[in-house]
């Protein structure tokens, strides 16, 4: 990968179409009954301190209906003489908020733009929502969102006037949509794949500027900025997690957050770090020597890893449980342990989920979903049993061996102290082979010491 590869991002992929959007809603109305209302909320923003605001990032689900990223919108799906009716409230147009925070579309751009057939001000949505729930009988809304909705539909369902008790009007019930809303978020449709293809892009050019720019000395926290630093130079809104940047024995904690120690000569650096473009996520995670150069005993963890994380690509196959890259990860780590002298059990002991001994240096699992959540939405185990994967289908693969020598709880091995090794790539399930979306980050031994230190 040369300078110009990573000068030149891109181009951005099209932004998903009004048709999709619209395709969504009706797959949801599909399982939904005529007297039924839909209610999706973004949140409101949240103080850091004073009149400053933390960064807003709307609620996923507002994300994938309607493409609506402002605050304190809310979605309403509802039918009317037999056809289904979306209807967006939204931040009206205000001169003076806009000079000091930035234009908004207001009901006229909502109404113009997006996928909806009905908006209005948000400062409307009591009023109009009691029309919208009068003959209803059951209410679908995730509460938790927006307090003030919660309670507005918790008393139109607790009423006891006249009406009611004339005609029998009114919601009766309340129902959380989020199972139905993960069923059709789990299946990643082709212009989705283009946004996480072009995030997984990003992220990996981003990884192999930090490997370019390694040196000793440096502080963890010089690479979190150059990763994230190329994420908005390269068009994305940022990170899609907080990155973890761990030096040493920093790698063996997971979710290491302080990124605020020195990287010496010798030490390995785990980087996991992803960015986020137009809602969806990327996350990689990707280890190398600070020095450019893997000593052998890093070199035998390492390549370990790498065949685990092969060895769990390519279970990710239609019709191939959702664990099938866990255990295939497991079996090559344990394999690999035993063979080291690290554990001396048999490898049906070691796997052992309660008293094995992978599990000291391997406690996690191996994959994830990922969307418009880093870990995004889907039920692992419907009905209690592992799901089959679909084509569609989105999943980290990430195994690690982690031997931390500040841990009390076991007894490190010396030639591999405080090494903390994980590689992690975003992996598409399709009808034929695997599609690792993030295969532009580097990763065999050969190519990350002939990139580390490196500079363009």
């Amino acid at each position: 990968m040369n300078e110009a590869a990573l000068r030149n991002i891109g181009p951005m992929p099209v932004e998903i179409s009004h048709d999709e959007f619209k395709a969504r809603q009706q797959r949801l109305t599909s399982q939904l009954r005529p007297e039924d209302v839909l209610i999706l909320c973004a949140a409101e923003e949240s103080t850091h301190s004073n009149d400053v605001h933390y960064p807003f990032r709307t609620m996923s689900d507002m994300l994938y209906f309607v493409g609506w990223s402002e605050p304190e919108a809310i979605f309403v799906l509802r039918c009317v003489d037999g056809s289904w009716v979306s209807t967006l409230f939204v931040q009206p147009k205000d001169t003076l908020k806009e000079i000091w925070e930035g234009r908004r579309p207001g009901v006229e751009g909502a109404l113009e733009n997006w996928p909806i057939d009905e908006a209005h001000s948000k400062d409307d949505w009591t009023n109009l929502l009691s029309s919208y729930i009068e003959k209803s009988h059951r209410i679908l809304l995730r509460t938790g969102v927006r307090e003030d909705v919660d309670e507005f539909i918790r008393e139109a369902i607790d009423r006891r006037d006249r009406s009611r008790q004339h005609f029998g009007t009114g919601p009766v019930s309340l129902e959380d949509p989020s199972s139905r809303i993960s069923e059709l978020r789990l299946r990643k449709s082709p212009a989705e794949i283009e946004q996480m293809r072009f995030a997984s892009d990003v992220s990996s050019y981003a990884h192999v500027a930090a490997m370019r720019h390694s040196r000793p000395g440096r502080m963890e926290y010089q690479f979190q900025s150059t990763i994230e630093g190329f994420f908005v130079y390269a068009g994305t809104s940022g990170w899609a997690y907080p990155s973890i940047v761990g030096c040493g024995d920093n790698a063996t904690v997971l979710h290491y957050k302080e990124n605020n120690d020195v990287c010496e000569d010798g030490e390995i650096i785990l980087i996991d770090a992803g960015a986020e473009f137009r809602g969806y996520a990327a996350d990689i995670t990707r280890s190398w020597p600070i020095n450019g150069k893997f000593s052998d005993a890093q070199k035998e963890i390492y390549q370990l890893v790498l065949d685990a994380q092969y060895a769990a690509i390519d279970c990710c196959r239609v019709g191939q449980e959702y664990t099938a890259p866990h255990e295939a990860a497991r079996k090559v780590l344990a394999e690999g342990l035993i063979e080291l002298g690290i554990i001396e059990q048999t490898l049906e002991e070691a796997l052992d989920p309660e008293t094995g001994d992978l599990r000291k240096w391997y406690m996690h699992n191996t994959s994830h979903w990922i969307g418009l959540d880093v870990h995004d939405v889907g039920i692992y185990k419907p009905n209690g049993k592992p799901r089959l994967l679909e084509e569609g289908m989105c999943l980290t693969v990430e195994p690690g061996l982690y031997f931390g020598a500040w841990r009390p709880d076991v007894d490190c091995p010396k030639r591999y102290a405080n090494l903390g090794i994980r590689i992690e790539d975003d992996v598409l399930v399709t009808s034929g082979e695997p599609d690792v979306l993030t295969s532009a980050c580097p990763k065999t031994v050969e190519e990350l010491e002939s990139i580390t230190g490196n500079a363009f």
